[in-house]
């Protein structure tokens, strides 16, 4: 989904921050089952993992290599690398890129049938399965010499990540490695500054967006740039308009819900978005709301690392994490979304592939992880002081109302379907066309439809 890697002192309730007790209700309805006692967790780590009924040593000697993009997961993992091999004895080599640059160079290295690299980071999920590039795992779950469940408890991953990797016949290809949903932030002190309210509605947003921009500050920032790795938020107005991306095996964004949401999209950008918004991807928008260019951002929930970072960040202490918008009398509906990794159905080393799989999503490992401000998939890391500490409890209480007003089927749908690269591709061609004026939202989301179709048909 994307990267990234307050309230002022008197939140609203509604805005998506609240008290530890609503915190921990959230965690619930995100799927908790059972809530684990808070603990110092650095200090137990070596033990915890000298729990499991795991040979950690088994596979020593052998090297993997894990691929992945320049993003929060990568940075939280990478120090860890040299403690996996301490446990294991397997040697990690790691090969991390710029988001684009990965997405668009391992589908080609996967489609050469490659054997490297053994582990990695993954969105695509129908592209791999019905390529055969992603290894199988139920049978390595089930492996006793490999896997301790009780030791793992997926009772503690949240409910979302227990349902987002089974493909349709009950196989998982994936473990998932982070959780992020699409969130709304603002700049507080540009908010109080015009005495306005956090907006709840897509009309508020549009009112507020141009309330609040300035000469030096743009009123909202979203990416728009023509490429599926771009279509995170508008996928979250089309949901929330009650349309889908993908039904029926066919793309469904040419519906008038769909087109009313790009028409708001772009009239947001259009209106009160920077100038060169066409051109924007995920780390422009981070940037502006970071370095005070713009007053608002929609984007993943994974920004607020950074915006909560004083060293990176000019907002830190004073942005609002926020619910995503809704259309009145509708729900809101952001879009979802886990990182997953996978193994090379190719790879000579999958079995300590696995391992290392199973060791970077432990609970031990997502503790530490989350302490680096990763947004993980362990309720137990959501819930521990250092992850709050790092991504600041208001951001996770947001992310939290994100993850549980979202659709995980409809999702799925596009995350999961064989030609989602090219649908996707086509969608953001055509919100692109919109936000730049070239073309109205419906004969911008026809023609997108048309050629997502087109791809689908062969």
């Amino acid at each position: 989904m994307a990267p990234s890697e307050k309230l002022p002192e008197k939140p609203r309730r509604n805005s998506g921050s609240a008290s530890r007790r609503s915190f921990v209700k959230a965690l619930g309805a995100a799927g908790a089952l059972t809530m684990l006692p808070r603990r110092g967790f650095a200090k137990d780590a070596a033990a915890d993992y000298a729990g499991a009924a795991i040979g950690w040593k088994q596979f020593s000697g052998q090297t993997i290599t894990l691929a992945g993009a320049i993003h929060p997961w990568t940075n939280a993992i990478t120090p860890l690398l040299p403690e996996f091999t301490e446990l294991t004895g397997i040697n990690v080599v790691p090969d991390f890129r710029l988001e684009t640059t990965y997405l668009g160079a391992l589908p080609i290295q996967l489609n050469r049938r490659d054997s490297t690299p053994d582990v990695f980071m993954y969105t695509t999920y129908g592209q791999g399965i019905s390529g055969g590039w992603l290894e199988p795992l139920n049978a390595y779950y089930a492996d006793k010499s490999l896997t301790d469940l009780g030791w793992y408890d997926e009772g503690d991953l949240l409910k979302t990540a227990r349902a987002f990797p089974l493909w349709r016949d009950g196989e998982r290809y994936a473990m998932p490695i982070t959780s992020e949903a699409v969130t709304l932030f603002i700049n507080g002190d540009a908010l109080a500054a015009k005495n306005l309210s956090i907006p709840r509605t897509f009309e508020e947003l549009l009112v507020t967006a141009n309330a609040i921009k300035t000469d030096e500050m743009s009123g909202i920032a979203m990416r728009a740039q023509a490429g599926g790795n771009s279509s995170v938020p508008a996928m979250s107005f089309v949901f929330s308009y009650g349309a889908d991306m993908v039904k029926d095996n066919r793309a469904a964004f040419a519906s008038p819900e769909a087109i009313a949401a790009i028409e708001m999209y772009g009239r947001l950008l259009s209106q009160a978005g920077p100038g060169g918004i066409s051109g924007y991807e995920w780390y422009h928008v981070l940037d502006d709301f970071l370095q005070r260019r713009t007053a608002i951002a929609i984007d993943s929930s994974n920004f607020a690392t950074d915006i909560s970072n004083p060293a990176r960040s000019h907002v830190a202490g004073k942005a609002v994490f926020a619910a995503f918008p809704h259309v009145a009398g509708r729900t809101s509906v952001p879009f979802m979304s886990h990182w997953q990794a996978c193994i090379n159905s190719r790879s000579r080393n999958k079995r300590a592939a696995f391992l290392f799989l199973l060791w970077a999503t432990s609970k031990p490992t997502s503790m530490l992880t989350a302490a680096a401000g990763l947004a993980t998939t362990r309720v137990s890391a959501w819930s521990s002081d250092g992850f709050k500490k790092a991504f600041g409890a208001l951001a996770a209480e947001a992310a939290l109302t994100n993850l549980q007003n979202a659709d995980v089927d409809r999702a799925k749908a596009i995350l999961f379907h064989p030609h989602s690269r090219p649908i996707l591709d086509a969608f953001m061609i055509g919100v692109n066309e919109v936000v730049s004026g070239a073309k109205p939202a419906k004969i911008a989301m026809t023609n997108a439809a048309e050629k997502a179709n087109a791809a689908i048909r062969g």
